[in-house]
């Protein structure tokens, strides 16, 4: 099966540090392709370069068997991706709901001043709809009154609004409680086959729980790559980031 996105040799350097140091990897269509390893290995980083935030200094970024240099994020959201952020990024005046037609005007080209033809859009019956349905009590609560629980899966509904074909994923369980984390678990367990994805994450029980897919990147560098079991097996990994300890 060929590969939705493709890395290819990427590096990128601020300075004398080496953020991205020659990374390779893939993501195939329906996976869910989990990146993992210590803070500062690149993880952000790469996501950024993917978006179009970052220019990498060299290397190639394929997406959908198309080269993405020169093109701006909004180009690239066009193309078909979408994520999130670790730190949640919405507007607290509006409500749940009017975050998501906000998202589908914009990728339908709506203007912004007229909510009901977005909440008419055919993409609030999709994956997003059927998010926001289990805010469906909140849909009405402005973002500012929300849980943190609820504004991370608030945020997953506006990046599925634009129906994406590849979802980057910056550490949806940071900050959240356990049950808050079953849930989100739960919520990207559903996507798994429709959309592919790409988990930043260090929730390793999540990880595991998830992953069709796991690369573990240190110093930019990608030191290992495969299933859990692998990842968990491997000794490099545990030395550079699971801990001896751990199985």
């Amino acid at each position: 099966m060929s590969a939705i996105l493709d890395i290819r040799a990427v590096v990128k350097r601020f300075g004398g540090l080496i953020a991205t140091d020659h990374l390779s990897l893939d993501v195939k269509p329906g996976e869910l392709h989990a990146l993992i390893g210590p803070n500062g290995a690149g993880k952000t980083t790469i996501i950024n370069q993917l978006m179009g935030e970052i220019i990498p200094d060299s290397g190639e970024i394929i997406f959908g068997g198309e080269p993405m240099a020169g093109l701006k994020p909004a180009a690239r959201v066009r193309k078909g991706l979408g994520r999130t952020f670790q730190i949640t990024q919405l507007l607290p005046d509006y409500t749940a709901l009017d975050h998501v037609a906000l998202a589908v005007q914009a990728h339908a080209g709506h203007s912004f001043h007229f909510f009901g033809a977005a909440r008419a859009d055919r993409r609030l019956t999709g994956p997003a709809m059927a998010l926001l349905d289990g805010l469906a009590p909140r849909a009405g609560v402005k973002a500012a009154s929300l849980s943190h629980g609820e504004r991370k899966q608030l945020e997953l509904a506006i990046a599925l609004a634009g129906e994406p074909r590849l979802l980057l994923l910056d550490e949806p369980m940071a900050g959240l409680g356990q049950v808050e984390t079953a849930q989100m678990v739960d919520l990207l367990k559903g996507l798994k086959g429709q959309i592919a994805m790409l988990l930043v994450e260090h929730d390793m029980d999540a990880v595991f729980a998830l992953a069709d897919r796991i690369s573990v990147l240190v110093y930019g560098r990608c030191i290992a790559s495969g299933s859990a079991a692998a990842i968990q097996a491997n000794p490099d990994v545990k030395t550079a980031y699971l801990g001896e300890g751990d199985a």
